[in-house]
């Protein structure tokens, strides 16, 4: 079989990629060898280039992602039957990382048009944000975000309502519903709104801020500070019950931490304060509207690349995500950094065997033990309770050839790309320099998204093989493919499709350079994504304690 139909990542793998389906018995040419395969290999599944024995390892990505648990013949399908999670251990820095930056020569005089903030942050859309510091305000938090989408022409195309409407108009003639099937067309979203300027108002719902440790409601008022200093944010309104963990004074600390010199208009309103709802929510809604008026004044101009803050995730990944998606996002990523920008990597559990190259990367040794403490930290909570980092694969990323932990983590860490590790920051940190910065979150995908965004993320990348509609409240998520089938089985969520790397049309570099172009556009305001026109505005704080 010709080389276009199998993979090998990285010249010390000991397995191959099937880059298709291939049959039992089908011969494979490596290496001036001919393998035979011992199963049905489906795509983006692997298969031994030698036998292996019980604890041989097993290399992909040039690393270590597992052992044979046992003996494996060449050609054998590698599978959770045969092999066990395994990562090399990791320790201090021990070399000076000298990075090949990429040619960035065509972006250097390249801008975007974005919203200029007072503490010099630029952000890609301009939104007011509702939140409420305690679980107690979530009720209100919707009767506001209710009245303020319908009324200022920011709601959602109500086209399930009309469907509904539509089958029981049919069910009361027919008195069944057999036969039905009208042609409801969907509406764009109304672009008919009174406040031109601003690009919508975003509404937080969660399910903490007391009853919790107070570590937790301190991080939830951290979080949602970080969301607050985002340059995409232009003004706030708090609401808070009064009695709760998470205190007015509580969250104006942590966001004096992030921005000492806060100039965005912030409202705040205490219910226990107010005798009753109507009054508070009144005059809520009428100084959000003043805000919003105040909003409305700002206009996009000019600013330079290295104003951007790119988040990269993936999540429902497959087989294919470290060869296509994630690698080519990494290249993006790189040219962001190299052009001064901010990269925001996260999802620790998923850097699980790759942790020494990413200490190698760090610019310092205090960034490096940052690095190391939060990781190791990380892992003794898992372990407290039963967990491990080995747990983390779920049974769609196994189906489809994500075995393993380490086998994950290798494809995962690709769409960090190759720049200088900058920064290691905690979950509720906010990423300042420039450059590549290790968020602490879960491989949880809104615990993970919900933690970018609130470290200064303006723009997010989220590579998938399975299909997610992930989004997020005020960071733009962008969803990219890893393979052509994904792109046109649910063109309702995906953004970008990288299955040209699969198919051997486009290079890695190739495609990151595409992905550049579209962010440009994304950050200028000329189009929106997949998940913004959908509504899906997924906010989950990561709480770490017991409830009590």
């Amino acid at each position: 079989m010709s080389q276009h139909t199998f993979l090998q990542i990285a010249p010390t793998d000991n397995v191959l990629v099937a880059l298709q389906n291939l049959p039992q018995g089908a011969h494979i040419e490596f290496e001036g060898k001919t393998i035979q395969l011992q199963q049905n290999i489906d795509a983006k599944h692997k298969f031994a280039i030698h036998p292996l024995e019980t604890g041989d390892p097993v290399f992909m990505y040039g690393v270590l992602v597992g052992k044979a648990v046992k003996p494996i013949a060449a050609g054998a399908l590698i599978s959770t039957d045969n092999l066990k999670h395994a990562a090399e251990n990791f320790g201090a820095r021990n070399q000076v990382y000298q990075w090949n930056a990429p040619n960035i020569d065509k972006y250097k005089n390249r801008t975007f048009m974005g919203y200029h903030r007072p503490d010099g942050q630029v952000g890609v859309r301009n939104y007011w944000l509702v939140i409420p510091l305690v679980f107690c305000e979530n009720r209100n938090i919707l009767v506001l975000k209710n009245a303020f989408l319908k009324e200022l022409g920011f709601a959602q195309p109500d086209v399930y309502r009309k469907y509904l409407h539509t089958l029981t108009e049919y069910f009361q003639e027919h008195g069944s519903t057999e036969g039905f099937s009208p042609e409801i067309h969907i509406p764009e979203i109304s672009k008919k709104r009174l406040f031109h300027n601003v690009d919508g108002i975003q509404f937080l719902t969660h399910e903490s801020g007391c009853g919790e440790t107070r570590d937790d409601s301190e991080n939830l008022c951290a979080l949602l500070a970080g969301y607050c200093v985002n340059p995409n944010v232009a003004g706030i309104t708090v609401l808070s019950l009064g009695c709760q963990h998470a205190q007015i004074q509580l969250f104006k600390e942590k966001l004096a931490e992030k921005d000492p010199h806060f100039a965005k208009p912030i409202l705040f309103f205490e219910r226990q304060k107010w005798q009753t709802e109507y009054a508070m929510l009144t005059e809520a809604i009428r100084q959000t509207f003043e805000g919003l008026v105040q909003i409305n004044q700002l206009e996009r101009q000019p600013a330079a690349l290295s104003h951007l803050a790119i988040g990269v995730k993936c999540g429902g990944s497959d087989g294919f995500s470290g060869i296509s998606a994630n690698p080519a996002v990494g290249h993006a990523a790189d040219l962001v950094a190299a052009l001064g920008g901010k990269v925001l990597m996260a999802e620790y559990p998923e850097l699980c065997g790759v942790e020494q190259e990413l200490i190698n990367r760090c610019v310092s040794d205090e960034v490096a033990n940052d690095f190391i403490h939060l990781m190791r930290e990380y892992a003794r909570r898992a372990e407290a309770i039963g967990a491990g980092f080995d747990m983390n694969p779920s049974p769609g990323n196994i189906r489809d050839g994500l075995i393993t932990d380490a086998i994950k983590s290798a494809g995962a860490a690709k769409k960090g790309g190759t720049s200088p590790v900058a920064g290691a920051v905690g979950y509720g940190g906010y990423a300042r320099k420039p450059g590549l910065h290790l968020i602490c979150t879960p491989g949880n995908d809104v615990l993970s998204t919900t933690g970018m965004a609130g470290a200064g993320a303006t723009i997010q990348l989220f590579t998938t093989g399975l299909g997610t509609p992930t989004g997020n409240p005020i960071s733009p998520m962008v969803k990219l493919a890893t393979n052509h089938d994904l792109a046109h089985r649910m063109p309702d969520i995906i953004d970008f499709d990288c299955g040209d790397i699969i198919t051997g049309e486009k290079t890695v570099e190739q495609t990151g350079e595409e992905i550049l172009e579209y962010i440009i556009g994304l950050a200028s305001g000329k189009y929106d994504t997949k998940a913004m026109n959908l509504g899906q505005d997924d906010f989950m704080f990561w709480k770490r304690g017991v409830s009590l």
